[in-house]
């Protein structure tokens, strides 16, 4: 990857109020963070997070600016632990499939797609991400009804990240 993209890159995250975006290839592994959107943990603290640096052929040279977002080389991350309780263990989570920000309803004069309690079929759009200006129905993979909403209208999401708890009974 050429120093131009990835200064590139570092400008699009930076516009994009995007916390993080990842990006890994054969010889190297790039995790861009925006510091200006702190990352939140589950419990809604800020996370710490640790770099670890591997050695490769070509070194990357980091020039970010203060308050622009970071380009850090990091080693491969080991699998989380679990954090759902056993509540949750029995619903099934519907994640993001995509970074962007999410809405819950079509347009802000719209109700929601769906709420807690709600009944939903496989196909059904439960809510829109939105990534580089284009919009994104996101469908159902199931049926089942709402028990719990997991993000709020127009705040950001990341890949994989759980938006909905789902009861298929």
């Amino acid at each position: 990857m050429r120093h131009n993209e990835i200064q590139d890159l570092i400008k699009l995250v930076a516009k994009s109020g995007v916390s993080e975006v990842s990006l890994e290839t054969d010889k190297v592994k790039l995790v861009i963070t925006n510091e200006n959107e702190p990352k939140k943990s589950k419990r809604g603290t800020e996370e710490v997070q640790t770099v670890a640096v591997q050695n490769f052929a070509a070194p990357v040279a980091q020039t970010a600016p203060v308050q622009s977002p970071q380009l850090q080389v990091v080693a491969p991350a080991e699998p989380a632990e679990s954090a759902a309780n056993d509540v949750d263990a029995d619903y099934v989570t519907i994640k993001s499939p995509m970074i962007g920000t999410a809405y819950l309803r079509p347009s802000p004069d719209k109700d929601n797609f769906i709420s807690i309690g709600d009944g939903i079929k496989e196909g059904d759009v439960i809510c829109i991400v939105e990534a580089m200006k284009l919009f994104n129905e996101i469908e159902a993979e199931i049926s089942g009804k709402i028990i719990k909403v997991l993000i709020e209208d127009g705040s950001p999401v990341e890949y994989d990240q759980p938006l909905f708890l789902v009861d298929p009974s």
